[in-house]
């Protein structure tokens, strides 16, 4: 059986260990309170409690009330779920049919947008700068009567630059306020818990995704924070579980571990961010100064902590990984959600960045347990083996 101990982990952003104060409180609805939570005998009672202190735990954590935060089976269900969720039912109430997003969303996003163009929809995808910014001149220019929602990622996944959502929510008010129309706003904040604050009166919006096992929590459980009264039609119909929006027995051992992760998550988020930061930046020193032609991606200030994304010129990413691999360093190319097709990042082309330099990155994403060992066992190892690379592929070319 393949092993992960002792592995120099820099993936974080695919997936983040459970935390053991997680899988403690996930242990009894695993073992033996395995009640359904409709169920009105004992069992059912105790699963429905579980689930309901699960909920209020999360919308403490995210400054929301427990009736807007629904369970789902993760970051994709959530945000397809807002997009389409919101999109149909502000349709149907004669609102209109245009969905502004940008062109740097997760795989999630985009691929649920070009769903609601197959309905019929029209989506703007908004570009970005060479950061990996949206611009709010750009986003204030799209939007128009028919626009009926706008999904703009908190921050991304692949280069972690930081959006301004708050921003973008002004933004809105003030159409609003112009026009007599609203126009919901959903954000996509899947890389955001451990790293930033969040808070949805904050940030404005009035649907948020997030993905359990990113911050600690387990793989299969996601959240969807709908603000109260946002116009909403469910995608999965049955049961009448979470308050009618999300049909389907829920999954108790989930919701508990993910509240508890996110709590997790959220205390000392400031020293865990210095900390990482540091580090990161060690590292994207480190980088800098032995590789000639490394260039990195994405904002340098205004971005997630533990977020690094390098192209190195002449190589491609996929070999490098490979050749990590072998020293037991764990790191992606690009989205890992997308990993079995090769192409190049839609996010950095976006962004402006050479095809010859998008399809050779790399992003390492630091976490909680990521040490100064860590970094330099990459440095020690990383020089070496992208010149091996491309000494092989000088030696291709000209043969």
């Amino acid at each position: 059986m393949l092993s992960s101990v002792n592995m120099t982990y820099l993936d974080h952003a695919a997936t983040t260990p459970l935390r053991p104060e997680a899988l403690e409180t996930m242990l009894p609805y695993l073992r033996n309170e395995y009640g359904n939570p409709s169920g009105l005998y004992r069992a059912g009672r105790v699963a429905q409690a579980a689930i309901d202190d699960a909920r209020a735990r999360i919308a403490g954590e995210l400054g929301a009330r427990p009736s807007e935060i629904l369970f789902t089976s993760g970051g994709t269900e959530s945000i397809n779920a807002a997009l389409c969720g919101i999109g149909y039912a502000m349709r149907r109430a004669g609102a209109g049919a245009h969905v502004l997003t940008t062109a740097i969303e997760h795989h999630a996003g985009l691929h649920a947008a070009q769903s609601l163009e197959e309905q019929g929809f029209e989506v703007t995808y908004l570009g970005c700068d060479a950061h990996g910014r949206v611009s709010l001149d750009e986003f204030r220019g799209a939007l128009r009567r028919e626009t009926v929602l706008a999904s703009v990622m908190l921050a991304n996944n692949e280069v972690g630059t930081v959006q301004p959502v708050a921003e973008l929510a002004g933004i809105i008010r003030e159409f609003a306020a112009e026009q007599g129309h609203r126009v919901m706003l959903h954000t996509d904040a899947v890389q955001a818990p451990g790293w930033l604050d969040i808070d949805v009166g904050a940030l404005g919006v009035d649907a948020l995704s997030l993905s359990g096992h990113k911050f600690g929590g387990p793989k299969g459980s996601g959240i969807l924070y709908l603000r109260r009264a946002t116009p909403f039609r469910p995608l999965i119909s049955g049961g009448g579980q979470e308050m009618q929006k999300r049909a389907g027995t829920e999954n108790v051992a989930g919701a508990v571990g993910t509240a508890v992760a996110l709590e997790q998550a959220r205390r000392d988020i400031r020293e865990r961010s210095e900390r990482v930061w540091k580090l990161r930046n060690l590292l994207r020193d480190g980088i800098l100064e032995s590789i000639p032609g490394a260039r990195v991606n994405g904002c340098q200030a205004n971005c997630l902590p533990n977020n690094l994304n390098v192209s190195f010129d002449g190589i491609e990413s996929d070999a490098l990984l490979e050749q990590l691999d072998k020293h037991g360093i764990a790191a992606s190319s690009g989205s890992a959600c997308s990993n079995s097709t090769w192409e190049p990042s839609h996010v950095l082309l976006a962004m402006g960045v050479p095809i010859r330099q998008a399809v050779g990155s790399v992003r390492f994403s630091l976490g909680e347990q990521t040490t100064s060992e860590d970094v330099s066992q990459v440095l020690s190892v990383l020089p070496a083996e992208v010149a091996a690379l491309r000494h092989m592929e000088g030696e291709r070319r000209s043969a």
